[in-house]
């Protein structure tokens, strides 16, 4: 694999910075090299022990999107020369895993994924929308598959569109405090502080649980509530929803609609579908006050 700017002494460093983590063990891409013009192919290394990506000797199913995530990111910086100032934001997300592919081995599992941009579009005043279609494989099998269409924008447009609350530092200090968690069985979880979610008196319905202190989901501050943090809180609304059958998401459809401030309470809410063909399907939304924030389908299969 290329590597990208990484120096020789520290490309942990340089990775993470890449990716957008400060944690330098928290970059899971450890290099690329390009196919074509418009195609790249990304590694990255799993660990065999994560203190969020692993539960029960399995990889969760969002470890695959969190691969994905940073290997667009660096791509957006390298292959494209998209400035690191820009700010990089998603859209829509889509998204397929391989149960099956998810088991800890006794060696880092090594993760190949394969990037085709189908559109990158770059704006007058310095924005650029993209467009991507990935293939992730482990050890030569299908691990997963993905669509997303993201957006970057320099820091003179990203400030216009953000407001008040378009210094991170300043947003991130204003989150609200700590709400109590659902238990973490209920939600697939094996530990408490790796919960999302609070109860609320009404069924299928939280309160979005903002731990800023968590290292992984909050390792830097930011301006609003990570878009990961509201995949896993998708995930883990699916799987209370269903409770007592333990489930595990293996595909997300999901759309972002606005940015979910730290400052107010962020509500989710699930529902099953019980159409004909939707077995294991559940529909979740997200609002601030009256406004949908994000919203999606996540499809499961019952945990192994």
């Amino acid at each position: 694999m290329t590597s990208t700017t990484a120096t020789q002494d520290d490309p942990a460093g340089a990775h993470s910075t890449l990716v957008r983590k400060s944690l330098h063990d928290e970059a899971l891409v450890t290099g690329w090299r390009p196919l074509t013009d418009n195609c790249q192919m990304v590694a990255a290394r799993w660990p065999t022990r994560h203190r969020f990506y692993v539960e029960r000797g399995r990889y969760t199913p969002l470890i695959v999107t969190e691969s994905l995530r940073q290997a667009l990111a660096l791509l957006t910086h390298t292959a494209h020369g998209i400035p690191l100032s820009h700010r990089l934001g998603w859209e829509h997300l889509r998204t397929a895993v391989s149960p099956g592919a998810l088991e800890v081995g006794p060696e880092p599992a090594e993760v190949e994924l394969t990037v085709r941009h189908t559109e990158v579009t770059r704006r007058r005043l310095g924005s650029v929308h993209l467009a991507s279609r990935i293939e992730a494989t482990r050890s030569g099998v299908l691990l997963g598959t993905a669509t997303v269409r993201y957006s970057t924008h320099p820091p003179v447009i990203y400030d216009r569109l953000r407001g008040p609350y378009a210094d991170a530092q300043a947003a991130f200090a204003r989150a609200l405090p700590l709400t109590a968690p659902v238990p973490a069985s209920l939600v697939g979880r094996g530990r408490e502080r790796d919960v999302v979610l609070s109860p609320t008196a009404e069924p299928h319905r939280w309160r979005l649980r903002v731990d800023t202190a968590h290292r992984v989901l909050f390792d830097h501050p930011h301006d609003h509530i990570p878009g990961m943090v509201l995949l896993e809180a998708a995930c883990q609304a699916a799987q209370a929803v269903t409770a007592p059958r333990p489930v595990m998401p293996v595909a997300l459809d999901t759309t972002f609609t606005r940015y979910v401030e730290f400052d107010r309470s962020c509500h989710v809410t699930a529902r099953e579908l019980t159409g004909p063909g939707d077995d294991g399907r559940v529909a979740v939304d997200a609002h601030q006050g009256d406004r949908l924030v994000f919203s999606g389908t996540v499809t499961t299969r019952p945990r192994p």
